[in-house]
């Protein structure tokens, strides 16, 4: 599964990635156990942060388990109620009275036992417990050991919570609303549309029949088989698919609705589908192109074949996550599926790319081996996340996709886990209610880095005959890290549990501290690793340590790895041969390994340069100016050190490193508007991407290609956000031509446009914009649009905006980006939204339940304050607002509240003396 992308990059501009928002989470400096603030009756910030009592939980028992589900649902579009009909051959191992099974949301009717060759038992009670959505079957007679049949009459509600079985609401071609039945199981869901074992090791076949309106679709997981009128009503069929493999519940899927498609096959015979809203089908031969080409790059990949006959990928209008795995039928947003070649801009063909490549991966690593608990999500998120740009990599060379995803998910994953309130990788999930909580960025792009980061270190042919042994080892079956890391263990011979585990069993990462001498020819290097916090330098006793894989390349060969050393202790030396003194050294070429890098001020000074004169790979010269933007946010460094460096980006050229300048550039902007020099700031911002805004220009050239759309749109919005006069000029009258139907924008240029009229705009403007959001037919231009209304300036007109994102015009899971954005985009704005939040809380929490949605709201809404006070409001109002998916996230708004305050006190004159001296005239 991906969560939705509210996050990080697509707010950033639209850029694909983490569900990705306006501005990375900022997380700097000084300890918080440091910063002697008191908060009412909190006697010091560590109690801020105390983890909430884990609830008590036990797994299903053991005595009975399924062998086959035989599921017959009858769904009811107009009231919203279904009813079920299960029959499931069971195994009792040994004798009991009573039948524990999860179910949640359901009124079981009846249910009786029949065990094979014997007479049905009636159960005499349903016992259930609500709070760990079970129920107990209770028999008069003790079920003896053997083979039964377990049937079960129930009924339920199609809800409207986006999880479980669900209704989702369309607008059909005629302009009339109409529901869908969809359904969205993982993690522990599947238990609200039929009673069943729901955790993922208890594994078994299921044969599904739909009960339909005849003029709707129906699909699951495999093919139809059968499909016949139904006798007790002519306007209903019955649609009977084929026995899936042995499978895990939360990858049960089931769709009725009305549907367009397009259709074709792969290279190796597996039928693939794209299913669209209907009169859109041509919106579904983009993710038809790239699933058809991922099939079989997969399978040759792994050395195994796609286990199913056909599968389906579907666009839901209500839709939480931004798509989810379900073996056969691929769940999806309708943004992260559907592309329009007049009106889908670049950004939004990569994150198709994506999040196709991400869900079929899932396929085999994740459906057809499957982690054996939630404690290891991240073995399926993190694969899945690392294996996706893998996939598109192959598609779409020209992306230059692995530089985008050290922007994407290596810094971001980096700025999460420096965190105190961070959490290793792997997490003991016990009650389902703590699951939602780890479909975060240290689950998916922390697991992705360090899985990028071990293949780089075993190599890619060892990698993949692991991969291989594993898959194989474990098909249609359930597995654990350690199972993963011995089969790579065997396949390269290196000591991969070691070195792994000191990355998935403890959270946070290093910081390599490097110095060096020149000893004739030779330079001798002194590397150092110490825990990075984002609160600052720490030097416990009982700092944890880890087995950190480290390359290392000259200015001779700025691509190729000269020696690679495997850091197992807290310090090393390691001498480099034939290295003339003039040249440079730099640690971590490629930004592949897991952490932070402090140089001596001998070898930062001598590496500057390359970026400057490019010779610095992009990769490498984006991951020299984060680490050093994060070390000042930890208060290792100064600001204006950084400031400094930014500037030496001025001849850059690549998107992906000006994406993440951007990005940085936003968190301090955030910063500053707490100040009373925050145009200072805009200035710094317009200096620095002036240059590159006009030799882009506003249109594209012949020639161009992917990189330079997205680089256009960001370098425009950029300087449009920050006011650069000539480009609102240019904003306004080319927004002006675009309305009137005169010279409608290409999509690239959409977002930054929409951004730089509405942050200069007044009611005119937002009228406007809510007016073509009425209009647009494209849910990606609807998105589009929301996320940058936040953008308006004046109070009232805020209040409109956040007023609009819980309206009917607005798609429940798409409030949480208008919301977002508001909070981003000013201080107005992220008081107004944090008071909009408190006001709605309970709209808000009941709309979104356990959800990780809640999560991204919270983050978006509180993270950019930067007064310790802020800290102490979210926590108590949490205390009193329970949001239990959401625990984790409020600790650490909390933590990067206090994080900025300090920052801001630290540095803030600083820097502002530091804006006004480049402004004063030469003297």
């Amino acid at each position: 599964m991906i969560p939705c992308r509210v996050s990080l990059s697509v707010i950033r501009l639209a850029l694909p990635r983490n569900p990705t928002l306006v501005a990375k989470p900022v997380s700097p400096t000084l300890r918080a156990s440091r910063l002697l603030v008191r908060f009412n009756s909190l006697s010091s910030v560590s109690t801020l942060f105390s983890m909430p009592e884990r609830r008590p939980f036990v797994r299903l028992p053991t005595d009975v388990y399924p062998v086959n589900y035989g599921l017959r649902l009858k769904p009811d579009l107009i009231d919203f109620t279904f009813e079920g009909k299960l029959e499931a051959a069971v195994e009792v191992t040994q004798g009991t009275n009573q039948i524990v099974m999860n179910c949640a949301d359901i009124d079981i009717i009846t249910a009786s036992f029949v065990p094979e060759g014997g007479e049905e038992i009636n159960a005499t009670g349903f016992n259930y417990q609500n709070e760990d959505e079970k129920v107990t079957l209770c028999f008069p007679s003790i079920l003896q050991k053997g083979s039964g049949s377990l049937k079960i009459d129930f009924v339920g509600e199609l809800n409207d919570k986006m999880k479980g079985f669900y209704r989702s609401k369309y607008t059909t071609p005629s302009g009339e609303n109409h529901y869908a039945a969809v359904t969205q199981f993982e993690a522990t869901d599947a238990r609200r549309a039929f009673p069943c074992w729901d955790e993922p090791a208890i594994k078994a076949t299921f044969d599904i029949t739909l009960i339909v309106p005849k003029d709707r679709i129906a699909l699951s997981n495999m093919n139809v088989v059968d499909r016949k009128p139904y006798p007790e009503d002519h306007s209903l069929v019955e649609v009977k698919f084929a026995t899936t493999p042995i499978m895990s519940s939360y990858l049960v899927a089931f769709v009725i609705g009305e549907y367009d498609f397009v259709e074709s096959q792969s290279s190796d015979g597996v039928t693939v589908r794209v299913y669209t809203p209907v009169g859109k089908a041509e919106q579904g031969k983009f993710a038809l192109e790239v699933a058809t080409k991922t099939l079989p790059f997969y399978k040759d990949y792994f050395s195994v074949p796609y286990p199913l006959p056909k599968i389906d990928l579907i666009a839901i209008a209500d839709f939480a996550a931004g798509a989810m795995e379900n073996w056969g039928l691929v769940t999806y947003r309708e943004t992260a599926l559907l592309i329009d070649p007049k009106n889908s801009c670049a950004s939004s063909r990569q994150w198709v790319a994506l999040v196709v490549g991400h869900e079929l991966a899932h396929q085999w690593f994740g459906n057809l081996v499957t982690m054996e608990w939630w404690t290891h999500l991240w073995l399926n998120e993190g694969f899945a996340s690392w294996i996706e740009y893998l996939c598109v990599d192959h598609c779409f060379p020209e992306y230059d996709i692995w530089t985008q995803f050290v922007s994407a998910d290596y810094t971001r994953a980096l700025d999460l886990d420096a965190l105190d309130n961070s959490h290793p990788i792997e997490v003991d999930v016990g009650h389902p209610s703590e699951v939602d909580e780890i479909f975060d960025a240290i689950s998916y792009s922390k697991g992705a880095s360090v899985i990028r980061m071990l293949h780089n270190y075993i190599g890619d042919e060892d990698f993949r005959k692991g991969m291989n042994a594993y898959l194989l080892k474990f098909q249609h079956k359930n597995a654990s890290t350690e199972d993963l890391w011995e089969c790579l263990e065997q396949a390269s011979g290196k000591p991969i549990a070691a070195v792994m585990n000191s990355w998935t069993k403890q959270m946070g990462f290093p910081i390599i501290v490097v110095d060096q001498e020149q000893h004739g020819s030779d330079r001798v290097l002194k590397i150092s690793q110490k825990k990075f916090c984002a609160s600052g330098p720490r030097n416990d006793e009982n700092c944890p340590s880890w087995m950190v894989p480290i390359s290392i390349c000259t200015s001779e060969g700025p691509s190729c790895t000269k020696m690679k050393v495997l850091l197992d202790q807290p310090e090393t030396t390691v001498n480099v041969t034939n290295i003339a003194p003039d040249h440079w050294i730099k640690i971590n070429p490629g930004t592949v390994g897991f952490y932070r890098i402090q140089y001596s001020s001998a070898m930062l000074e001598s590496l500057l340069p390359g970026i400057r004169d490019l010779t610095l790979l992009p990769v490498d010269r984006l991951g020299l100016q984060n680490d050093l933007f994060s070390l000042a946010r930890a208060g290792m460094i100064s600001t204006v050190e950084v400031l400094k460096v930014m500037e030496a980006f001025v001849n850059e050229p690549n998107y992906t490193v000006w994406s993440d300048l951007s990005c940085n550039l936003g968190v301090l902007s955030s910063l500053l508007s707490h100040t009373d020099f925050h145009e200072d700031i805009q200035e710094f911002i317009r200096d620095l991407f002036t240059p590159i805004g006009m030799k882009l220009g506003w249109d594209s050239k012949t020639g161009e290609g992917h990189l330079d759309a997205l680089l256009r749109g960001l370098v425009l919005g950029k300087l449009g956000k920050a006011g650069h006069k000539a480009t609102l000029e240019e904003a306004r009258r080319r927004f002006k031509e675009h309305v009137e139907g005169k010279q409608i924008l290409p999509a690239d240029l959409r977002s930054p446009v929409y951004l730089t009229v509405l942050k200069h705009g007044d009611s005119t403007t937002l009228d406007t914009m809510l007016k073509l959001h009425k209009q647009a037919d494209m849910q990606e231009e609807k998105n589009r649009i929301e996320r940058v209304l936040g953008a308006i300036p004046a109070p009232d007109l805020i209040q409109r905006v956040l007023n609009f994102a819980l309206s009917e015009e607005v798609r429940p899971q798409d409030t949480v980006s208008v919301i977002g954005g508001v909070a981003g985009s000013s201080k107005q704005g992220r008081k107004a939204a944090w008071k909009f939040v408190k006001d709605n809380w309970e709209e808000l929490h009941n709309r979104y339940q356990g959800g990780f949605l809640i999560s991204r709201l919270i983050k978006l809404t509180v993270d950019g304050f930067a007064i310790d006070k802020m800290a102490a409001e979210v926590k108590s109002f949490f205390e009193s607002h329970h949001a239990p998916a959401a625990e984790r996230t409020v600790q650490q708004c909390c933590e990067n509240i206090l994080l900025n305050a300090a920052w801001l006190k630290r540095d803030a004159e600083d820097i502002h003396q530091y804006l006004l001296q480049r402004k004063a005239p030469p003297v």
